[in-house]
């Protein structure tokens, strides 16, 4: 039988699919590649102290904060064999973090077990930290049995850079962005058999209030872990916010782009229309927000109309065109605290059988008689119809 043929049978198909997922063509040999090159960054850096600039210590352009988190590890006196020694936690103490932490858990508490099973297949398991990256919160299938698990996997360890050296935990927390880490990219020995992925939490000031995390032991890379983390987090930030106490909601989008979707802006606004919080992207949409955490804004320094338009506009299903004082506009759903879309009134019937032959015209390019086929109607009637409307 020709190999052609042997590759429809669905047995052998299956087969020959599940070998190319568990060993895809030339895995093994780019991530040999990928610690070896790791390898010899930490030679460069960590124990001949070449600087940052050589292309040899960071060929990894975008990663010079990683030579720069190895570096404040080396001038706090550590070294990169010396042993990591996680903090012992006792329940009391684990019980008042998370009480501490209470909001921020409830609003992580889906996605968080969405991301563990999503990442369950390759055995990476999630951990969210508080701002300080002390683990408050862990997911998925963590084997306690192996102490590199269970030394991270705890309420109350500490995870940051000051306590366990370079890390996806410190890093994103450090850097306020979203990172990855393989294997020796990690400061000590002892944490090289991690691979790491890492994204910042923002309350709904801007503040910096936790992160998220994924981790696998002895793992393949998997550096797309990044974007699938981060894609969390804003949903955990988008939840924090929702839970916080306001008066309206606002959507934001571009114009002409409709406001509705999960890549939303997102402003909350109390009674008086000051801002109670918002989401990274509102505040990329609306910069003054970044100043949220200092000052109080008021929705009429946002938008170059008033507020009561804003709220007005509560009642209806479309969005509206708000202009902004940068001269651009946004597209703007307002919705108050909890509310849904408000129901479209039922139409006439007559109007709707209009709004459709006009419609039918408008695609037969204005031809009367095409159009009239189209709905399976006389052109006598299309024209009736449309003459009435001209004289209402």
């Amino acid at each position: 039988m020709a190999l052609g043929q042997t590759l429809k049978h669905p047995a052998r198909e299956g087969e020959i699919l599940r070998m190319r997922q568990v060993h895809p063509p030339s895995a093994s040999a780019h991530e040999q590649q990928r610690l070896e090159q790791i390898e010899r960054a930490r030679q460069a850096v960590l124990l001949e102290g070449r600087v940052a600039s050589d292309a040899a210590v960071n060929p990894w352009p975008e990663r010079t904060w990683l030579a720069q988190s190895w570096r404040r590890c080396l001038t706090r006196g550590l070294r990169p064999d010396q042993a990591v020694v996680f903090d012992l936690v006792s329940r009391p103490a684990s019980q008042q973090l998370r009480e501490a932490h209470r909001e921020l858990l409830q609003a992580a508490r889906g996605p968080l077990q969405q991301l563990a099973r999503a990442v369950a297949p390759i055995r990476y398991f999630a951990l969210l930290t508080d701002a300080d990256g002390t683990v408050i919160d862990t997911a998925g299938t963590i084997d306690h049995g192996d102490r590199r698990a269970h030394a991270i996997a705890r309420i109350g360890v500490d995870l940051s850079e000051h306590s366990i050296g370079t890390s996806a935990i410190g890093a994103a927390l450090r850097e306020q962005q979203p990172v990855w880490l393989h294997r020796g990219e990690h400061f000590f020995r002892d944490t090289g058999a991690y691979s790491c992925a890492g994204a910042p939490l923002a309350g709904p000031d801007g503040r910096c209030v936790g992160m998220l995390d994924l981790t696998g032991i002895d793992a393949p890379e998997r550096p797309e872990l990044k974007h699938l983390v981060a894609q969390s987090a804003r949903q955990i930030e988008d939840a924090l916010l929702l839970a916080t106490p306001h008066r309206w909601c606002l959507r934001l989008g571009w114009s002409p782009a409709v406001a509705g979707s999960a890549a939303d802006g997102l402003l909350c606004l109390d009674a008086d229309g000051f801002a109670v919080g918002a989401n990274a992207t509102a505040r990329h949409m609306l910069p003054t927000l970044r100043r949220l955490s200092l000052q109080a804004i008021h929705v009429e320094s946002l938008f170059a109309l008033p507020c009561g338009m804003l709220f007005d506009h509560a009642t209806s299903a479309n969005p509206l065109d708000a202009p902004l004082w940068s001269g651009l506009r946004a597209s703007v759903l307002v919705r108050p605290a909890g509310g849904a879309a408000p129901v479209p009134a039922a139409r006439p019937l007559k109007l709707r059988e209009t709004e459709l032959i006009h419609q039918a015209v408008r695609e037969a390019g204005g031809n009367v008689a095409r159009a009239a086929r189209t709905l399976g109607l006389s052109r006598a009637t299309v024209y009736r119809r449309l003459a009435a409307v001209r004289k209402d």
